[in-house]
């Protein structure tokens, strides 16, 4: 007679959660997954996933007007929002049935309802109680937004992407990859965005080229970006608008009011405190590299534990999870050298360190930067520009970093990851053939070093010392 209901209960059916529990399925455990709303998680259903889809259908406005470039006539196009709205949930719908017959097939049981850890070995699903050797808790993150007066007149990224109708103008509040990617969509669909930031540029946490030339190419495509505010509170007029004030005493006026100020890991009412699990400043759960939380029996993978939050890591945490606990292969995820995108127009791709962070890290580099304009805007005539970037160690020659900004980023990108993650040298780099005519190439024919600042400003220091 098993001591247990299940050898593992996992409290949330997003990224990491099914993938866990499928690939322990797989290993003959006895496994139940509770989810409260659809499964697939924030990706699926509120993140990567539609937002990827709106972002394909904003750029096709780009590539209608760049085809008259190529001989094409093309009739004034016109675009219908609820059109979009319904394919887009449509196959949101299919990707949920998707995932239930994914863990079905792997014998994993759904249980519906939201899970409430009671003890170290029990979870209380809608009234019912379920006993498990090991519980895993990925139960994702929730986007934040700020006490402030008006804030219920704001809207999410969830809200967003359920619009019912499209405004005319948005407001967005934030310049991270949520905030710069919904500027991005909502500009191409031909609404007038102004974006308010609290720093200098957008994409904070990037690296500082990134950073300068991404905003430089939203604003020549109309993105009033405006920087350093702090906005104080939110009014809702009669006819419906909103009213933004800032702590400087501007107001802007919109239809929408989107807040894109970060995420908060899903651990209230979970009764993982009470439990002895420590969390930390943030409410995300504390675990060590095998995803152990401080409590034996207790795991958690994904945006609950703040580690590296995007859907292809709590994936590979979560299989890696599976592989130690039910098939004797102990693995642990290596969180470096992990590349990430921002689907932002232009998109943004990265993996490796930045120059400040490689900088002081590694201490002397050779930093290789080039920008272009992209051939297929030649003809089509758009002023939009590519930027690529190559960190390497001085001393060693292994590239530290691979940055770009341009069409096609993330894709070009994810194979430098692999070389990345190999130690690619900057040697090995130009001893490869490029393919031509593409903008990829322009990472293995990169040659001129930019100037070191230090270097530049002691060689200049010196120029003056010597006039006197």
């Amino acid at each position: 007679m098993p001591q247990y209901d299940f050898d593992l209960f996992t409290i949330g059916a997003g990224s990491g959660g099914v993938a866990c529990s499928r690939r322990a399925g797989s290993h003959g455990a006895r496994v139940a997954i509770c989810e409260e709303d659809r499964v697939g998680g924030t990706c699926v259903l509120r993140g990567c996933v539609p937002k990827k889809l709106l972002v394909y259908g904003a750029h096709f406005r780009h590539d209608f007007e760049d085809s008259a470039g190529f001989g094409w006539s093309v009739p004034e196009p016109t675009f219908d929002w609820k059109k979009l709205q319904a394919a887009k949930d449509k196959e949101l719908d299919r990707l949920n049935g998707v995932y239930k017959r994914l863990l079905r097939d792997s014998g994993v049981q759904l249980i519906e309802g939201r899970g409430r850890v009671v003890d170290p070995h029990t979870v209380e699903v809608a009234g019912q109680r379920y006993t498990a050797a090991r519980i895993l808790v990925a139960t994702g993150s929730h986007p934040f937004l700020p006490e402030m007066p008006g804030i219920e007149y704001a809207i999410t990224s969830d809200g967003a992407l359920s619009l019912k109708e499209l405004p005319r103008r948005v407001i967005i509040v934030g310049g991270g990859y949520i905030a710069v990617e919904f500027a991005g969509i909502f500009n191409a669909l031909g609404v007038q965005v102004t974006l308010l930031i609290r720093g200098d540029t957008v994409l904070r946490g990037f690296d500082d080229d990134v950073r300068s030339f991404l905003t430089q190419e939203m604003r020549k495509k109309g993105i009033d970006i405006r920087s350093e505010v702090f906005v104080r509170d939110i009014e809702k007029r009669a006819d419906g608008t909103r009213s933004v004030l800032s702590k400087m005493g501007d107001t802007l006026e919109a239809e929408a009011v989107l807040f894109a100020t970060g995420r908060i890991p899903n651990t209230r009412g979970l009764g993982l405190e009470e439990v002895g699990v420590k969390l930390d400043a943030r409410g995300a759960v504390v675990v060590d590299a095998g995803s152990r939380s401080s409590v034996e029996s207790l795991y958690a993978v994904g945006d609950v534990t703040d580690r590296l939050n995007l859907t292809p890591v709590a994936i590979a945490e979560g299989r890696a999870l599976a592989e130690t606990l039910f098939h004797d292969n102990p693995l642990q995820l290596d969180h470096s050298g992990v590349p990430s995108a921002v689907f932002s127009q232009p998109p943004v791709a990265t993996v490796g360190l930045s120059e400040l962070q490689a900088r002081e890290l590694h201490g002397a580099l050779d930093v290789y930067v080039s920008s272009f304009r992209p051939m297929k805007f030649t003809l089509g005539g758009r002023d939009e520009r590519a930027m690529m970037k190559v960190i390497v160690e001085r001393g060693t020659g292994r590239v530290l970093g691979f940055h770009m900004v341009g069409v096609d980023a993330p894709e070009i990108v994810q194979g430098l990851a692999v070389a990345l993650k190999c130690g690619v040298t900057k040697q090995q780099l130009d001893s490869t053939v490029g393919i031509h005519p593409t903008a990829a190439e322009e990472f293995v024919t990169l040659r001129d070093k930019r100037p070191d600042p230090k270097e530049q400003a002691a060689e200049e220091l010196g120029h003056e010392a010597a006039k006197k």
